[in-house]
């Protein structure tokens, strides 16, 4: 993935072609698909619209992606930060939210801070150290999700069910081939059905899951 004529990309709408909960692939109206860190799931085949922070260093890029402005200059923020890199903000931002963040970092709450995958005490310390006095600037930006160009295009919180889908969905749901296999799954790395299976159930209503592997990740990440 190459930035066009030395161009950073900002924005990104398009037709999402895989989704898994850690990274998807839109593809553009020009017929680009862009790679891109995405910590929710987006259901296959849907238009979407995001806001990415487009990171080069060392000779790598990676793409990030952002349902909102603050989201994602919030994230650029994060990895001014010594100690805390993209891996670990984006990481940060998709299990904490950019206002838990702040609040954690200005009370001092390392404990919840490390609750992130890649945050360690070095990196909890640093965001208390230097957050509080960074932060509000940020904090000034838009927190509404993108608005899509076009009116087929959904910004990514905005793919819904409507009441007779959410209603079919709770009906069927317990015999959904895909909770079986998720099950069997989780019950292989030694997890108790009890614990397993209530999440797991949630999740799927909540998530657009087409795939065991995908709601297997989304149980992992909440245990």
């Amino acid at each position: 993935m190459k930035a066009q004529g030395n161009k950073m990309i900002g924005f990104l709408q398009g037709e999402i072609v895989f989704s898994d909960g850690q990274e998807s692939i839109l593809r553009t109206v020009q017929g680009i698909g862009y790679q891109i860190h995405c910590h929710w799931i987006v259901p296959e085949g849907s238009k979407a619209a995001v806001f990415v922070s487009h990171i080069i260093r060392e000779g790598h890029e990676a793409l990030f992606a952002f349902k909102s402005l603050r989201d994602k200059k919030f994230f650029e923020l994060l990895i001014t930060l010594p100690s805390i890199g993209p891996k670990a903000a984006y990481s940060l931002i998709g299990a904490l939210g950019v206002e838990q963040i702040v609040r954690a970092a200005k009370s001092d709450d390392k404990t919840t801070l490390r609750k992130a995958p890649g945050i360690g005490n070095k990196g909890a310390g640093q965001l208390v150290l230097d957050l509080p006095n960074k932060a509000d600037k940020v904090m000034m930006y838009s927190s509404r999700t993108i608005r899509p160009m076009h009116s087929d295009v959904m910004s990514l919180d905005q793919i819904n069910y409507d009441e007779n889908e959410m209603s079919e969905e709770i009906e069927n749901i317990n015999h959904s081939p895909i909770l079986e296999e998720t099950m069997l799954a989780c019950k292989e790395l030694g997890f108790k059905e009890e614990q397993i299976l209530p999440l797991a159930q949630t999740l799927l209503l909540e998530h657009s899951v087409s795939r065991p592997e995908q709601l297997v990740h989304l149980v992992l990440k909440q245990l």
